[in-house]
């Protein structure tokens, strides 16, 4: 831990106080939790962000589609407006959310909504959709008003819950025995499939129960795919460049990919969800002229792309060879158990009885 996370950690202490607090006053039934008559999946974690909620959200919904009548709710982060909302393919990034915009353009035959009232929200849905069989929560875990059928928490395999603290010390947003509540467990971004021993000892470092499912994923990247400016294959290989342009939690992986691909790459890193100004896309544009010779890409992720929406087609950017990569979360060990596990809550719900 360093210097600056230990002098923190005090300042933790009162945050427990609070959420142990909370989760007590629900676990007592003093407050009240609203179980949905339709189909829920919840995919959240414990920790801010980084974790790849929407990938995993997506391969919820890739293990669904197609027959079943699929909506996603999530809180739309970084809206400029408020309250419950549908999106749709063509809506601005500040009133759909980037990730839930993203979503919609990808899945089109899912009807993709937005609000900060996760309860309210999938009554609202229930109302809208009559035909729904299952609705994914993206990020809700946190939301002790609703109570998903089935929750899945991520962790990541860099960064476990076990090896990281409460805010403001570490990352952690919630108190890590909140996972037990989950019915599995998905350590995320794994570098490779663990031994049977090593899945026993992660176990036990995460204090799962023995009823508790345990999952290990790792990403797989298309090959990048021009949205502007070209219209054959992307260039790859040591003789090309790429600028790369991200604005999600970790991008760490995505980098060595890119680097794995192009002789050249220089990465533009901004926080999650950031909203771009006319400047910062000037000095990408300029960045792009000067940065290298030869092949050169400006690549950027589905994520970024839907949150620049317009500005790809006009202003600095404009014209330039822009691509995208696109991130799949795949289940290492088991995945028939998962896609199972998936399956099962949805048929076997009372709602479809």
């Amino acid at each position: 831990m360093s210097a600056l996370r230990l002098f923190l950690l005090p300042l933790s202490w009162p945050y427990a106080l609070v959420l142990r607090l909370r989760h007590a006053l629900h676990d007592s039934g003093l407050l009240k939790a609203t179980e949905a008559s339709v189909p829920t999946i919840c995919v959240g974690n414990i920790a801010l962000g980084g974790t790849g909620k929407t990938p995993h959200a997506e391969l919820v919904l890739r293990t669904l589609l197609p027959g079943t009548a699929l909506a996603t709710l999530s809180r739309g982060y970084g809206r400029k407006v408020s309250g419950f909302a549908e999106v749709q393919a063509h809506d601005d990034p500040g009133t759909a959310g980037d990730e839930p915009l993203m979503l919609k353009q990808k899945f089109s035959g899912v009807r993709v909504f937005v609000g900060a009232d996760r309860a309210a929200g999938v009554a609202a849905i229930q109302a809208a959709m009559p035909e729904v069989q299952a609705i994914v929560l993206d990020d809700a875990l946190q939301h002790r008003a609703i109570k998903a059928g089935l929750n899945l928490v991520l962790t990541t395999w860099q960064r476990p819950w076990n090896k990281d603290h409460l805010l403001p010390a570490g990352n952690l947003r919630d108190i890590p025995y909140r996972a037990r509540q989950a019915d599995a467990v998905i350590v995320t971004k794994s570098p490779l499939l663990p031994t049977t021993e090593e899945q026993y000892r992660w176990r036990r470092r995460l204090g799962l129960r023995d009823a508790q499912a345990l999952f290990f994923s790792g990403l797989e990247y298309a090959p990048p795919k021009y949205i502007t400016g070209g219209q054959d294959a992307v260039p790859v290989g040591p003789q090309t460049a790429a600028l790369l342009l991200t604005g999600i939690a970790d991008a760490t992986p995505l980098v060595e990919h890119v680097r794995s691909l192009f002789g050249t790459v220089r990465h533009i890193a901004f926080g999650d969800h950031h909203h771009f100004r006319d400047a910062e896309l000037q000095r990408m544009a300029d960045d792009f002229h000067s940065f290298a010779h030869g092949p050169k890409t400006l690549i950027t992720t589905e994520k970024d792309a839907a949150r620049l929406g317009h500005a790809l087609h006009t202003g600095p950017l404009q014209g330039l060879p822009m691509a995208v990569i696109g991130i799949q979360a795949k289940i290492l060990n088991e995945p028939h158990a998962f896609e199972a596990l998936i399956r099962t809550h949805v048929a076997t719900h009372p709602a479809h009885r």
